[in-house]
């Protein structure tokens, strides 16, 4: 993990701090301009991205007047054009246009774009040097060791915006990791965690997208439903922390109250706890390595009273087996379990496959899809191709 430089670690200390919001109309962006407009005196914002959403955008560059924002979606240009008619604010459209958004002179850059889509925004971040706080878990996921490489390189930082990594990154003894045994990423086990398969199978998208305590967009929160974000989790912890996959250890936690752990070789049991509120991790990357006041509600444990805890069952829930086994297999195997989960998902959505069917698409996905060493970025924008087109063809037989 890099260390922070001493001239950012000054500006989040004592001065204004200029911020790019990658995805800011999305869940994570919107909490993070919440977060902001709370404390205008100390942070600048340089860009705002998003996909599709102009009214949207447009509504949160007239209130923190950025120099630049970018639609990613190249037919809302016009729309977006004139919707900031008379704004003093550089306009731009298409997928350029949004890695442009993260190579301006951001001191720090919230990445949440959803998906494979944020990969290259969040690289070309990277490689300038910034301060790069991600909510997209797939950078990791489909391009880890080429990620953690950069990073190095760049001399950039990463801060977990994940509610379970950032508390793990909270209570990692970064200076004496020989001392840690294993990583407790804690599950909430998601909408479905009491039914049986037979109801699974008919579950509809609105059901799998109640999340009971998070509030999150549509693709995490299936994501949490077939528990693939706590197998994406897994991979990622690897990469950010350096942990192997049999030291990375996955409790259901229904409250959602104590977000992850890290236990020590002398038996100690490190945790961070809150309310589930994304505002908060959020707040962490934004005031690092300071920390700012939150609206969030302040935990009592005492009227919580009762915390639980249980195993994942992987015979209801094989998504996390799957994203395990990629782990073990290496190669273009995450990649490959990431893109057929985002098309699988994605068809679930928008009601071509049942609930069941996306952790079967991803297997025989993964079965299908020959595997090998990533060597370059351009290794993995090739394998997520095939890897989707396999998916697609999946999907249509099944539909």
């Amino acid at each position: 993990m890099a260390v922070i430089s001493g001239q950012i670690a000054a500006k989040a200390d004592t001065g204004m701090r200029s911020v790019t919001i990658l995805g800011s109309t999305g869940s994570v962006g919107c909490q993070t301009i919440d977060l902001i407009a709370r404390e205008p005196e100390r942070y600048a914002v340089e860009a705002l991205t998003a996909n599709t959403n102009v009214e949207a955008l447009a509504e949160q560059a007239r209130a923190l007047k950025p120099r630049f924002v970018a639609i990613a979606d190249e037919s809302k240009y016009a729309d977006l054009k004139s919707a900031l008619s008379g704004e003093p604010v550089e306009i731009a459209a298409g997928n350029a246009a949004v890695i442009a958004a993260a190579e301006r002179p951001a001191d720090w850059v919230m990445a949440a774009i959803v998906g494979f889509a944020g990969l290259k925004p969040t690289l070309a971040a990277v490689r300038r040097g910034a301060v790069v706080a991600f909510a997209n878990k797939e950078c990791l996921v489909c391009a880890g060791e080429l990620m953690m490489r950069e990073i190095e390189v760049r001399g950039a930082t990463l801060l977990p915006v994940d509610s379970e990594h950032n508390a793990i990154f909270q209570v990692f003894d970064f200076e004496r990791r020989g001392g840690i045994e294993k990583l407790v990423l804690t599950a909430s086990g998601g909408p479905f965690r009491e039914w049986d398969v037979a109801r699974m199978g008919q579950a509809s998208p609105a059901e799998a997208v109640a999340h009971p305590n998070w509030d999150m967009g549509a693709k995490i929160s299936v994501d949490s439903a077939t528990m693939m974000n706590k197998g994406l989790e897994v991979i990622e912890a690897h990469h950010l922390f350096g942990m192997p996959e049999d030291k990375i250890e996955v409790l259901v936690h229904p409250q959602s109250v104590i977000h992850s752990m890290v236990t020590y070789m002398d038996g100690s049991v490190l945790a961070q706890l809150g309310t589930p509120d994304m505002r908060t991790p959020i707040a962490y990357t934004l005031a690092w390595p300071g920390r700012m006041t939150t609206p969030s509600e302040r935990l009592d444990l005492a009227t919580v009273s009762t915390l639980t805890f249980e195993p994942p069952d992987s015979e209801r829930f094989p998504a996390l087996r799957l994203a395990r086994e990629a782990l073990k297999i290496g190669g273009k195997a995450p990649t490959i379990l990431n893109a057929a989960n985002e098309v699988a998902v994605a068809s679930f959505l928008s009601g071509g496959i049942g609930f069941l069917d996306i952790a079967a698409v991803v297997e025989e996905t993964l079965e299908r899809t020959p595997n090998g060493a990533l060597q370059s970025l351009e290794d993995v924008h090739g394998t997520d191709e095939i890897a989707r087109r396999t998916a697609t063809d999946i999907v249509a037989a099944r539909a």
